[in-house]
């Protein structure tokens, strides 16, 4: 299947997660994609090292690059630049999340390369932005996104120490963002006929991720409280434990239409009554909470089920383990995951959040070997450089 962007050349740099998640979104959807590598390769080749993994593979490296070709080039070097330059020449789009500083000094910064390619897309992720004090700092998403952001400190309870982020959390949405800024530059690109720069910044991304609390404080300069488990103003709007021990999320926003069905659920009709406002529940969380997590002990989660599903009005979800997500039809159905082609086999990973039913995509092949297409990409230079 060729997907949405087949026919566009993309040319990446990218270190770790971010570029190369940009690049490897592309590359699922149809786009041919060269990874450009130094002789010791991207550094997340050593994922698999550092996770500890003893089964031969490197799991977020094969997520991110999957469907690329990989060509190794020592870009410090004349000649290992002036292949770069070749390459950069004849594309679409060029993406990175390499320091703006070092991109400088190697001549691939925008302002040169769009020199000699006018057209080219030129896809930039920096860890705080293109401007400012620190815009050349040294950024991991955990450092930019999460903690910077704010996430972590909206994610901090009061008194806790901040919880830590899952890895490439930050770095998989600028690298969505940034694909969706290609993809629109692309389109721009078609009307007008130049190439331009797209950037996003793991510090906007964080922010923007927070943006429900941020643009709050700044339209009312207040900020919104931190939840509280066992004082949620609003009961039908928190998470409890069944009996079996497994947590659950009960998402009751809508708290004049959601409180009845929650309610009904566990028999207990004379609240309905006894607390016919949001008020009146607001003001007894603390003892509704507390009735809530004892009646929810009474029965495991498989149980609940049952007459949760029998309320439209009643919305929740299992608070999921990656077991859980793995085992979860829904999760399949959906499309959550995608058989990667490797050999005459093929490999189960984590597709990419967006399906084309006009254009469907599908993975080519598994990440590649460091240097894996080199002489393959440098015939196909010959050849252009001789017709």
């Amino acid at each position: 299947m060729a997907g949405p962007v087949a026919g566009i050349n993309v040319v990446e740099l990218g270190v770790w997660v971010a570029g190369p998640a940009t690049a490897g979104i592309l590359a699922d959807w149809g786009a041919d994609v060269i990874k450009i590598e130094p002789p010791t390769g991207d550094p997340g080749r050593l994922f698999g090292r550092m996770l500890g993994c003893d089964l031969g593979v490197n799991p977020p490296f094969e997520m991110d690059n999957r469907s690329k070709r990989s060509i190794v080039l020592d870009l410090t070097t004349d000649a290992g630049r002036d292949t770069a330059f070749e390459l950069l020449a004849a594309a679409d789009v060029f993406v990175t999340n390499v320091r703006t500083a070092t991109l400088q000094r190697l001549g691939l910064d925008y302002e040169s390369v769009s020199a000699r390619n006018p057209k080219l897309v030129y896809g930039l992720i920096t860890g705080y932005g293109e401007t400012g004090p620190d815009a050349d700092r040294a950024a991991f998403d955990v450092a930019a996104f999460w903690s910077r952001g704010g996430i972590a400190h909206l994610l901090t309870r009061p008194g806790d120490t901040p919880p830590f982020q899952r890895g490439g959390m930050g770095d998989h949405s600028a690298g969505m963002t940034l694909a969706a800024a290609v993809c629109a530059a692309l389109v721009a690109r078609a009307r007008t006929g130049e190439g331009q720069l797209v950037t996003t910044s793991l510090y906007r991304q964080g922010a923007y991720t927070v943006s429900f609390d941020l643009n709050t404080y700044l339209l009312t300069g207040q900020p919104i409280a931190i939840g509280q488990r066992a004082t949620m103003g609003n009961p039908c709007m928190n998470n409890y434990a069944a009996g079996d021990g497994r947590r659950f999320w009960i998402v009751g926003l809508e708290v004049e239409r959601h409180w009845p069905a929650l309610c009904r659920v566990v028999g207990k009709a004379e609240w309905l009554t006894q607390y016919p406002n949001a008020r009146a529940r607001a003001d007894n969380a603390v003892q509704l909470i507390a009735e809530l997590d004892d009646i929810f002990a009474t029965r495991t989660l498989d149980e609940w089920a049952e007459p949760f599903a029998g309320e439209p009005d009643f919305f929740w979800s299992p608070i999921n383990s990656l077991e859980d997500i793995v085992a979860d039809d829904q999760f399949h159905a959906a499309g959550g995951i995608v058989d990667v082609p490797d050999g005459e086999a093929t490999v189960p990973m984590v597709a990419t959040p967006a399906d084309f039913h006009g254009t469907p995509w599908s993975p080519r092949w598994t990440a590649p070997e460091l240097g894996q297409h080199t002489a393959e990409v440098l015939a196909e230079l010959a050849v252009r450089r001789d017709s």
